[in-house]
């Protein structure tokens, strides 16, 4: 198999591997049936939602292992961790095969959220050693199908575990320990061959991402489309599977190029040099000439980030940013349930749907537009997205249905496109050689976060259940999260002006980017 097919191979078992690899994303959709199974309050719920968040702490492992070990190991690790995180769950807490602490149960909650780390790790080093010049389009591609996690686990639920939400969310479990190891197992002798970019056609390049484009849009309009309209799940779920089988078209089709291209050659009969021949120079030289266009403003080691005024903001731009998001989806079951909407599954399924187009966006805009002065940075573009996510969290304040659905539209989107940016921005400001621990150490403010954000909204709700007189310990009004919401605003307001100041701090590189 040649390099070229070979890498669009290892591309379209990322998108695979990225679909199944969100596993946290389902948690909402099962969090009160979980808080019912185990008896426990909102504030241990709290806790538990934060160990898998906290898993990221040691994310860095990962990225260190990925250095050391080949990448197929390091993605079946993954999967493994993730496969005794909730696998042990599912047996003690459904099967009641033994008993395990609350503790032990958080122990375990930690191992699953980081399993999530080293698969995200394997996924992006291949993207960028596949597509060193378009690698913000490789890698928000593959970020963005991760987006459709919470939707795939939940129509697999709807299809086969819906009689009843016990076991619904026992369904939950069940996938969330198998689904991942076997998609590693599968997809490992893939990324078996390091598929590193050398000579290609560019016309190839651009025929390939734009087909990829085209069935990526078309999945995420399929999978919104799903989620607000009542279809049978079994065939929802059929359409999903062949919506991510249609990237294979893509390596199937450069190998019949490269096939018909070497039947050509053997037919020349001329020794002179062929028109064929010259157009196989010029996309070699427009190779080298992107190669030389590749934007890092420097290469820093994981050791010496901490030296870094920029390494700072911009742990504080995701600890204040990106992380609410993902506190706000921790939490979505709870906001949900106490403004009287049951849909929460179906909350799940748009969020995610729209995440996956949120963390498609920026890949699409810098393909199309990265040549155009007009094209916004990284930081710009985060500070944009910032300050729809404040308008969202103020909208959820507007005791409606309908602003709790637009609301978490907005959020899905625009923490999608969070998350792609950020995979790019570490690149750029701190180079690609030692991306793999870099970007898990600025992914390390997200337990942090969700931890003391969490803790906050808890609180919250327990002081709102107080209120009521419930002894139960749930709260229902528009009061157990609203200071909740104007906190999490605020939040994102501050982590609006840390873009802002990281752009200002380095307008200079970004003035001088192609």
């Amino acid at each position: 198999m040649s390099p070229n097919v070979l890498r669009w191979f290892s591309l379209v078992a990322l998108l695979w591997l990225q679909s199944i690899n969100g596993t946290n994303l389902s948690f909402p959709a099962y969090s009160s049936q979980l808080k019912e199974f185990l008896s426990i309050s909102q504030f241990k719920l709290n806790y538990l939602s934060f160990a898998s968040d906290a898993g990221k702490v040691l994310g860095f492992i990962s990225g260190i292992a990925a250095v050391h070990l080949p990448l197929p190991l390091v993605l079946l690790a993954g999967g493994s961790l993730g496969f005794a995180g909730y696998g042990l769950q599912y047996l003690s807490i459904v099967k009641k095969m033994f008993t395990l602490s609350f503790y032990q149960i958080w122990g375990l909650s930690f191992l699953a959220g980081n399993s999530i780390c080293w698969i995200n790790t394997a996924c992006y080093i291949v993207a960028i050693k596949s597509f060193p010049v378009n690698r913000q389009v490789a890698v928000g591609i593959t970020a963005s199908y991760q987006g459709l996690s919470g939707k795939i686990y939940t129509d697999i639920v709807h299809a086969f575990f819906y009689s009843s939400q016990r076991e619904a969310a026992s369904g939950y479990l069940l996938l969330n320990s198998l689904v991942p190891l076997v998609g590693c197992v599968v997809t490992a002798p893939m990324l078996m061959r390091e598929a590193k970019a050398t000579s290609y056609s560019t016309r190839d390049v651009k025929v390939g991402f734009i087909f990829l484009f085209a069935v990526t849009i078309a999945t995420g309009i399929y999978a919104v489309a799903t989620s607000l309209l009542p279809a049978p799940a079994v065939l929802v779920l059929v359409g999903i599977v062949l919506f991510l089988l249609a990237p294979l078209a893509i390596p199937f089709g450069v190998r019949l190029e490269e096939v018909m291209t070497c039947r050509r050659s053997q037919q020349k009969v001329y020794d002179f040099e062929s028109p064929f021949e010259e157009d196989e120079k010029k996309e070699e030289e427009e190779f080298d000439d992107e190669k030389a266009i590749v934007g890092v403003k420097e290469e820093v080691e994981w050791t010496k980030l901490w030296m870094k005024l920029d390494f700072w903001t911009y742990f504080g731009l995701y600890l204040f940013g990106p992380t609410v998001g993902l506190v706000f989806m921790n939490n979505l079951g709870q906001i949900a349930e106490s403004r009287g909407c049951a849909a929460t599954s179906s909350l799940v399924a748009l969020s995610s749907s729209f995440g996956f187009f949120g963390r498609l966006l920026p890949s699409l805009l810098d393909y199309f537009l990265s040549r155009n002065k007009y094209m916004p940075s990284c930081p710009v573009s985060m500070a944009v997205s910032l300050v729809a996510m404040v308008a969202s969290f103020l909208l959820l304040l507007v005791d409606s249905d309908v602003a709790l659905y637009i609301s978490t539209a907005m959020i899905g989107v625009f923490s999608g496109a969070l998350t792609s940016l950020s995979v790019t921005m570490t690149a750029e400001l701190f180079g690609t050689q030692h991306f793999g621990v870099n970007h898990n150490i600025v992914v390390g403010s997200i337990p942090i976060g969700s931890f003391a954000f969490g803790l906050f909204a808890a609180k919250v709700y327990r002081d709102g259940a107080s209120f009521d007189g419930r002894f139960d310990g749930k709260c229902y009004g528009m009061y157990c999260f609203q200071t909740t919401l104007i906190f999490w605003a605020m939040l994102s307001s501050v982590a609006a002006v840390l873009a802002a100041v990281l752009y200002l701090r380095n307008r200079k590189f970004y003035s001088q980017k192609p």
